[in-house]
């Protein structure tokens, strides 16, 4: 299982994946949910959470089909303690991203934010957009 790459999806990423299921976005959700290993952080999922629980998501889904796919994706993603912080990006609400890769071991983070993309590659950890990380090749991007 050591093969399989531990990936860190951005939150509009996972949004997308619910509420645009055809597109770019979504299919790299799809692609990662098959291939990789999603990782997750309390403040990651509570960011996810929130974003979920917006009124301005009521014309796209109901409230109890954005509820069912959280706790869907709760059951797949794996869980990351952060022991380590990290203040490097220049929009610091995105450090929880780069905590979480550094902290899970991850291989990529997908994301669609130009304040992210623009440390690619951070340490080890390549930052791509989601159409970059459908071009490669078994989940790795």
């Amino acid at each position: 299982m050591s093969d399989v790459p531990r990936l860190v999806f951005d939150t509009n990423i996972l949004i997308s994946h619910l509420l645009i299921p055809s597109g770019v976005p979504a299919r790299a959700a799809r692609k990662g949910l098959h291939s990789g290993r999603l990782i997750v952080s309390d403040e990651t999922l509570h960011e996810f959470a929130s974003v979920l629980s917006r009124a301005k998501c009521d014309p796209w889904i109901s409230l109890a089909n954005r509820q069912e796919y959280f706790r869907v994706l709760g059951r797949v993603v794996e869980r990351v303690v952060i022991v380590r912080k990290i203040q490097a990006c220049r929009d610091p609400k995105n450090d929880k991203f780069l905590e979480l890769a550094v902290n899970g071991r991850a291989q990529t983070i997908i994301t669609g934010d130009k304040d992210l993309l623009a440390l690619h590659p951070f340490r080890s950890v390549r930052i791509i957009t989601p159409a970059r990380f459908l071009q490669g090749k078994k989940g790795s991007g």
